[in-house]
């Protein structure tokens, strides 16, 4: 089969469908690669590169339209291309098929077949083909950059002879791939981030990456994965706690970026006008939703602009094409693996299985047909997270029952020890000299004082290593201390020298316990 990818028409789009390194895999499926002249020149990828991999150069869009048996595409096709669409010809692309119904209707009418990456469900066997994520992870890095060209300070906390400067506060709302992107890459320039999600399964990834999970008390709370991986409509109760919440937050918050995307619906309101007013001067809103009407009230599609209380509002629609070489790459490669199960013998020829999963749930029109929507996934993207108990709590009568219990307990062990210590005292002193029992009895009290003092300091200080060397150390100093007043010159001199190399055991010893400390500290 014939792949060919035109340059794209949408204004300011810089990615490509098919880079020189899709083509070669593409290649080795059996396939032939067309590429329009200048297609992957904005994204970094000059005609002479797709030349060399074996990719044929085709003059002009009709060209390419003729001979290309699969068109691979980034942006939905306009009415110009929609035109060139025939009978039999197979489209890849972002198709947007429930905002896109006259589209849907046209490839319909051309008997052509469309596959949507947009509509690759989110299952485990079809991550490798997931377009919507690669561009979203693309899009939360890149939103956290551009937050960060519009702030006025440092993301992380400094302490320099010119003055201290606090870190910078982010909120984080909606943790899908965009959101949890953005996460990571806010925490690591040493920002301290706030993230929120109605899917509470999310909390534990949201904390693993460093970041605060903003709770609500609701009992009725939200399963993202009923809906495919994301978010589900809020009922009108948890709006308005969640509304309150986030009234709470905005004067603390100087940069907050909302992901929040529901499929097939508007971008849901989440960052109100007035929450706007409360924030401070100098502050960034970056809403990655602008595209679908944004999740804030103000903002502007492919605008930045600052208000009147100087926050700044970034509502551009094109983060991914920002990046359009990185972006480029990560999509030909999610298209490189959707025609990789297109064909599954490796030999050019193109199997559109309708009962495989990925491909079904992708295929918008086939063969003259409808076939948008797909079912449901047979399978949950989130396992939905099992609810924790919370620990019993005790009465004042429970607890001082159980403070007597433990006191009980620990009096009886030590009742043992000493009793045990005591009769191997007197079978030790009924058969041993004078002088053996006395250097014993002082040999004993050593290794008891040497315990309580060293063994019981706490392990977050004090390595165990540590406690058993520098107990050893303790015990041959009191032992040395013993010796000291001897009246034999060599045991004096023997006796300083083991006080003095003990002690450098036990204050080499804590050194380099702070210093192991030291190594799992962020400062």
């Amino acid at each position: 089969m014939k792949i060919g990818a035109p340059k794209e028409t949408f204004a300011g789009e810089a990615r490509v469908a098919m880079t020189p390194a899709s083509a070669r895999d593409l290649q080795k499926l059996g396939h032939d690669c067309l590429i329009e002249a200048g297609a992957g020149q904005m994204a970094g990828f000059p005609d002479a590169a797709y030349a060399e991999a074996g990719v044929s150069v085709v003059p002009d869009a009709a060209t390419l339209w003729a001979e290309a048996e699969i068109v691979v595409k980034v942006r939905q096709p306009d009415e110009a291309e929609m035109g060139l669409l025939r009978k039999g010809q197979t489209l890849i692309s972002f198709f947007w098929p429930g905002q896109n119904p006259e589209l849907l209707e046209a490839a319909t009418a051309a008997g052509s077949t469309v596959v949507a990456m947009d509509m690759v469900p989110r299952i485990s066997r079809a991550q490798k083909m997931d377009a919507l994520s690669s561009m979203a992870n693309i899009a939360g890095y890149r939103a956290v950059i551009e937050a960060g060209n519009n702030f006025g300070r440092f993301f992380t906390g400094q302490v320099t002879a010119a003055g201290k400067v606090p870190p910078a506060k982010v909120l984080v709302v909606g943790a899908g791939v965009a959101g949890l992107a953005a996460i990571g890459t806010a925490t690591s320039l040493g920002a301290i981030v706030y993230a929120f999600d109605v899917r509470p399964e999310v909390a534990e990834q949201i904390e693993s990456m460093g970041a605060n999970f903003v709770f609500l008390e609701f009992e009725a709370s939200q399963d993202g994965a009923a809906t495919g991986g994301y978010a589900a409509p809020s009922s009108p109760e948890f709006r308005e706690k969640q509304l309150a919440k986030f009234r709470e937050l905005a004067p603390e918050m100087d940069i907050v970026i909302t992901t929040a995307l529901i499929p097939g619906r508007p971008a849901p309101k989440l960052w109100t006008e007035d929450m706007v007013a409360m924030m401070k001067q100098g502050s960034v809103i970056v809403d990655l939703a602008a595209e679908r009407g944004g999740n804030c009230d103000l903002t502007l599609p492919d605008e930045k602009f600052v208000t009147d209380n100087g926050v700044t509002i970034v509502g551009y629609t094109d983060f991914p094409s920002r990046m359009a070489s990185q972006a480029s790459t990560l999509y030909s490669t999610n298209i490189r693996h959707m025609m990789t199960d297109l064909t599954p013998a490796k030999d050019g020829v193109v199997v559109h299985n309708m009962e495989d999963d990925v491909i079904r749930g992708a295929t918008v029109a086939h063969q003259g047909e409808v076939t948008w929507p797909p079912p449901p996934p047979k399978v949950q993207a989130i396992a939905a997270a099992k609810p924790k108990e919370k620990p019993k709590e005790l009465t004042p009568e429970e607890k001082r029952a159980a403070e007597v219990a433990q006191f009980r307990l620990e009096t009886r062990n030590q009742v043992a020890l000493l009793g045990t210590g005591a009769f191997l005292m007197l079978v030790v002193g009924a058969v041993a000299p004078t002088s053996f029992l006395q250097h014993f009895i002082v040999f004993v009290l050593a290794c008891f004082v040497g315990f309580q003092v060293i063994w019981n300091v706490s392990h977050a200080l004090h390595t165990p290593l540590m406690a058993v060397t520098n107990a050893i150390s303790s015990i041959i100093i009191l032992g040395a201390l013993m010796q000291i007043g001897s009246g034999n010159a060599l045991v004096v001199i023997l006796s300083m020298l083991s006080v003095f190399m003990a002690a450098i055991n036990i204050f080499g010893g804590f050194l380099v316990t702070r210093r192991m400390l030291a190594m799992f500290q962020k400062s």
